[in-house]
């Protein structure tokens, strides 16, 4: 009877063990659902979620209206299609004046890169494989980096992840990550990965922060190599410059062969050079300003 008695008790514990599991799994977040890679070429990382958020229609211009930066768009272009086609090929740092290009070009490259492979265009089959993925990733979600990487690494794709303004001001330990994920790892970065950053700072970090670490720190020279270093994972360095005259007239002149904008070519000049005047500076997100201003004075919508 009391072996009995004792064989009940411990079913009802275990039913209630199991029932207390239950109610734990309900209450426990779901699993993020595996990314649909076929769903689109661009995803934004979305860390909170851990998940990919495709993106249908992305915020581009075309390659061939991208104009004052020749010689960094060859080498961009150059060093990407060479990751698209599983060769070697280096992270890369673009840096420098502000409204040059610098992200624009990033998913311009992308689309070139793509289409030349949907064309066919290259000497083997990697060059005309699967369409290279493009993944944005915020600046503020730079610690979630390697479970980002640990999500795309068994993929049979090749991914640019891509950060847009990157950089670290002071007390901000989170570079740390980045130096991590990008080669000092144990695992080091995914061979189907590569890292792109757009920057105002060519070190990723203000001048006053290194400065500060140099006068404190007992050794002045390791302390800011240890900061420094983070801009040293980056293999390529393309730096973008404020632009001529000629170039800012360039841009202007794109933008209205492509659009079909009708204007009196000495007025469009003078009304662009006033534009820039009155903004105190000449840059590709300049002239793209004042297109929209001259499309919406004409009437004309600014569509592909």
């Amino acid at each position: 009877m009391v072996e009995q008695r004792g064989e009940q008790s411990i079913e009802a514990l275990s039913e209630k063990l199991e029932r207390l599991i239950a109610a734990v799994e309900r209450l426990s977040p779901a699993a993020p659902p595996a990314p649909d890679f076929n769903a689109a070429d661009c995803f934004v990382w979305q860390a909170e979620r851990q998940m990919l958020q495709p993106v249908q229609k992305v915020n581009r211009v075309e390659i061939g209206l991208i104009h004052g930066v020749d010689r960094v768009r060859d080498i961009l272009a150059d060093n990407t299609l060479r990751f698209a086609q599983d060769l070697p090929a280096n992270n890369v740092l673009l840096w420098g004046a502000r409204g040059m290009g610098k992200s624009s070009l990033v998913k311009a490259v992308h689309a070139d890169v793509n289409r030349h492979k949907a064309e066919g265009k290259g000497t083997d089959e990697k060059a005309r494989g699967a369409a290279l993925k493009l993944v944005e990733i915020h600046r503020e979600d730079i610690e979630t980096l390697p479970q980002l990487m640990a999500l795309l690494k068994s993929a049979s794709y090749r991914f640019i992840l891509f950060c847009d303004d990157l950089s670290f001001d002071h007390d901000d330990t989170s570079y740390k990550s980045l130096k991590a994920a990008l080669d000092g790892g144990v695992e080091g970065r995914p061979a189907n990965v590569i890292f792109y950053a757009t920057s105002n700072r060519r070190h990723l970090l203000p001048r006053d922060m290194i400065e500060n670490e140099r006068s404190t720190a007992i050794n002045p020279s390791e302390a800011v190599e240890e900061k420094v270093s983070l801009s040293d994972r980056f293999g390529l360095w393309l730096g973008f410059h404020k632009c001529s005259q000629e170039e800012y007239l360039a841009m202007i002149d794109g933008y209205v062969r492509h659009y079909g904008l009708e204007a009196d070519a000495g007025a469009l000049r003078a009304d662009a050079l006033e534009w820039a005047t009155t903004r105190g500076s000449r840059s590709g997100r300049v002239a793209w300003q004042f297109i929209q201003d001259l499309a919406g004075r004409l009437g004309k919508r600014l569509e592909e």
